[in-house]
């Protein structure tokens, strides 16, 4: 049979385990319980777009081959920029479909053009401005800069995002989705950059959690007192 002093041991191993994982199992908790409470489709900011639009079809448009592009074509997209269609070749530069002018980047108006298209009827514009860069925790990290960012009257604070290299409206992001990305953070515990599932925290954690739970069977097996009756039964018996 354990000794008690053995057993009083485990038990205060196990409550300072349960102490020291509190805090990131109720964020476990909270996040997971905001995750599947909420739809996915409004943190992405659905219900804030016009989801009827549809990409306007263009046509005499000049043949890719035509453009001066040394290294060839490896991909091409066509995009939509005030009325003007431009080919956007190799995910680097812009060319205007029609007669092949090259273009750098897009301008304020015609970022508002695109945002238009892509958001719902009635939004307020307060701000434009252009960002150049982000931080790992900026809601617009890992995509094309820079990127004109509107920003539209409303108690959900709407930004949308419009990239000036390219002209493709990338992203809106509101309140909700905020509130999701930071519970996120705090799910994965990626609290350098919130999308690493494979994070030295996130590991070391799991692994004392499993500990903890371990223990709290150890303890019971010790301190239960049917399994110390079975125990001094069998001995008998034996």
């Amino acid at each position: 049979m354990i000794k008690r002093h053995i057993a009083l041991k485990i038990r205060k191993i196990h409550r300072y385990l349960g102490l020291f994982l509190g805090i990131q199992f109720l964020l476990w908790t909270i996040s997971g319980l905001y995750f599947s409470w909420t739809n996915i489709d409004d943190i992405h900011g659905d219900h804030f777009k016009n989801m009827e639009y549809q990409p306007k079809a263009f046509s005499d448009l000049m043949t890719p081959s035509q453009l001066n592009i040394k290294e060839g074509i490896k991909s091409i997209e066509i995009r939509d920029i005030n009325g003007v269609p431009y080919y956007w070749v190799n995910k680097n530069q812009l060319f205007n479909a029609v007669d092949g002018t090259p273009k750098s980047s897009i301008n304020e108006e015609e970022a508002l053009y695109v945002a238009g298209n892509y958001m719902m009827d009635g939004l307020e514009i307060s701000n434009v401005s252009l960002i150049e860069k982000t931080g790992k925790h900026h809601e617009y990290r890992e995509k094309l800069l820079p990127s004109y960012v509107i920003t539209y009257k409303s108690n959900e604070n709407i930004k949308a995002y419009v990239s000036a290299m390219d002209g493709k409206f990338q992203t809106v992001r509101h309140r909700d989705w905020r509130i999701f990305d930071f519970l996120w953070m705090t799910h994965t515990m990626d609290y350098e950059g919130r999308d690493n599932f494979n994070t030295t925290v996130l590991r070391a954690f799991s692994l004392v959690g499993l500990i903890t739970v371990l223990s709290g069977f150890l303890l019971w097996y010790t301190s239960s007192p049917s399994v110390i009756k079975f125990k001094k039964r069998f001995k008998r018996e034996r």
